[in-house]
């Protein structure tokens, strides 16, 4: 249909009604809770958060899709991920929730902020849309400014709730480390664009894979 005939909403739930971007558990306020109280990290670990028990009961709202992908990354021990995203053309990296609770935009970098900024960068420079010199606006932020890429709480977390959920469950469960990708000012393009698409993201996605060939 094309983003002209498709709410920005379309495809979003499940038909049980389950967000499923937003189903993972919450794990960022145990481990700010923890640090408040200097648990951390001789009693409260910082690099391998467990699943709170109240994510695990029975009547828990989980979908069953979430339940997979949680299973599936605790299977392999991946180390690099990226989730893909339309609507915008930006590289989010950690965390995409403000420490702030109040706060609706608030910089909150994780430890390991400098590798983040890096696999943003990596991305967003090889995508060709965005690295392009008639790179215009989608909307209303410039990303240019800030190399296309962003702190996802510093740029839209809706105050005292939950953004992208699997971005930051997969770094602080299972030590995955993951950016999400806004792939395209149209969040819906039509079947004759996706070869332009394809052509944009196709090196940033291959690069992007390399990195896992990096190390300390």
């Amino acid at each position: 249909q094309g983003s002209e005939l498709a709410g920005w909403a379309m495809g979003r739930w499940t038909y049980e009604g389950i967000d499923l971007n937003h189903n993972f558990a919450d794990l960022n306020t145990a481990l700010w809770d923890a640090e408040d109280n200097d648990l951390v990290p001789h009693e409260f670990p910082n690099h391998y958060i467990p699943i709170p028990e109240y994510y695990t009961f029975a009547n828990a709202t989980v979908a069953p899709e979430t339940r997979a992908v949680i299973a599936w990354m605790q299977r392999y021990p991946f180390v690099l991920s990226a989730n893909l995203h339309g609507g915008e053309l930006v590289v989010t990296y950690p965390f995409d929730m403000s420490r702030t609770y109040w706060k609706a935009q608030e910089l909150t970098p994780t430890p390991d902020d400098g590798v983040f900024r890096w696999l943003a960068t990596v991305y967003a420079t090889a995508n060709l849309a965005m690295a392009s010199g008639e790179r215009r606006p989608c909307h209303y932020d410039d990303f240019t400014r800030f190399g296309n890429i962003i702190n996802g709480a510093n740029w839209h977390t809706v105050a005292g709730s939950e953004w992208d959920t699997e971005l930051r469950w997969h770094y602080l469960h299972t030590n995955c480390f993951e950016i999400t990708v806004e792939l395209s000012c149209d969040k819906f393009p039509h079947a004759s664009e996706l070869p332009d698409e394809w052509e944009n993201n196709r090196e940033s996605l291959l690069l992007f894979m390399e990195q896992v060939a990096h190390g300390v």
